[in-house]
């Protein structure tokens, strides 16, 4: 059966009370075919998290509605090798109290510390480079995240070949994790593998239908307009990290403010919902953002470094690369998924940004 997380934001919980409640979905679990796997509550940040198995969400929202009547907020469905790999477990602590009355009282936040680290396509890398040449740099790349990782108690959630995701509890492991692999990869190859590396925080489930959907796609964003081979540190993260760790940095870390961390994720996601309608342009994007032309130039160039329209077009051809790996479709077939107006056109912007045309790139995926 699929498995669900949900999420329900209590004013005032404590960790006694989801006890109770979570030992009343255990005894209501049968009779909705589920099986309440394990649960996690933070009473600092008043929300609890409940890892389910069940044959669709109606069945949890039903089955917690008859326990103790209390919905969840959301739910979506999750992978339990992931859950594992960001949170550490599925199932509920080994070491536990137990009550007078049998209760298994734990307090144990969900709220994590992602790092992620992102490279250049490795198949225009080793277009350009040569695949002997990056594959010694991808497995130094690998070698050192996992090396540091392990130091400073962080866990591999996510290998893409792109980059990774990793998950700490503790925000300052996180940052001196970073600070680590920096120092171990110098400077030429960053340069060479475009290499970025952003840090945020964040709850397993909130607007995204992804576990740590928002937190990775922050991170990300972050990591698209990161340079000089700096660390991207959200706002939420230098939060909870000591002062004395960014002035011991230096200029190794890029952070923003909260109101433009907001921007940038209103700007990208302005583009996520659009990017595939070939008549979205400058002016729709002015109307979505409810900016003038001019309001949207300056701040996509003052966060960015890129025109609107740049920023476009390059969204753009980076969702046409996403959906030439996903299988082999023809240049037309792409040129109009991806938003562009022709295939002439789209070649020549695919040729100019890649350093090589479209064809020549699904051959060397295919």
């Amino acid at each position: 059966m699929p498995i669900y997380m949900d999420i329900h934001i209590v004013p005032g919980v404590k960790a006694r009370d989801v006890a109770e409640a979570h030992r009343k979905d255990i005894l209501a679990q049968e009779e909705h075919e589920c099986k309440c796997m394990t649960y996690w509550i933070d009473e600092e940040r008043e929300n609890i998290f409940c890892l389910i198995e069940a044959p669709c969400k109606d069945a949890v929202e039903e089955m917690h509605s008859k326990a103790h009547g209390l919905i969840p907020n959301k739910i979506i469905e999750v992978n339990a090798t992931l859950v594992q790999s960001f949170l550490g477990r599925i199932y509920d602590p080994a070491e536990t109290e137990i009550s007078d009355d049998g209760l298994k009282i734990f307090s144990d936040p969900s709220f994590r510390i992602l790092l992620v680290t992102k490279i250049t396509d490795p198949v225009l890398l080793q277009y350009k480079f040569g695949t002997e040449k990056i594959n010694e740099l991808l497995n130094r790349h690998n070698n050192v995240v996992r090396k540091n990782l392990a130091l400073y108690g962080g866990r591999e959630a996510e290998h893409r070949g792109t980059g990774f995701i990793t998950s700490f509890a503790s925000a300052s492991k996180a940052v001196s994790c970073a600070l680590a692999i920096q120092k171990d990869l110098p400077g030429m190859y960053a340069d060479i593998t475009g290499f970025k590396i952003a840090i945020n925080a964040g709850e397993p489930v909130t607007k995204s239908d992804k576990l740590f959907g928002d937190t990775i796609q922050l991170a990300g964003y972050m990591c698209t307009i990161v340079k000089n081979f700096r660390i991207a540190v959200a706002s939420a993260v230098k939060e909870l990290v000591s002062k004395d760790h960014f002035q011991n940095g230096g200029n190794n870390f890029f952070t923003l403010s909260p109101q433009d961390e907001a921007l940038l994720e209103s700007l990208f996601n302005k583009l996520e919902e659009n990017w595939q309608d070939t008549d979205f342009d400058i002016t729709d994007y002015c109307q979505a953002m409810t900016m003038s032309k001019s309001q949207l130039y300056r701040k996509t160039i003052a966060l960015t470094g890129l025109s609107p329209n740049l920023l476009l077009k390059e969204f753009r051809l980076e969702k046409a690369k996403e959906l030439m790996k996903k299988q082999r479709y023809t240049i037309s077939q792409i040129t109009f998924d991806s938003g562009f107006t022709s295939p002439s056109y789209f070649t020549k912007c695919f040729k100019k940004k890649y350093g090589l045309l479209p064809m020549t790139y699904l051959d060397l995926l295919h």
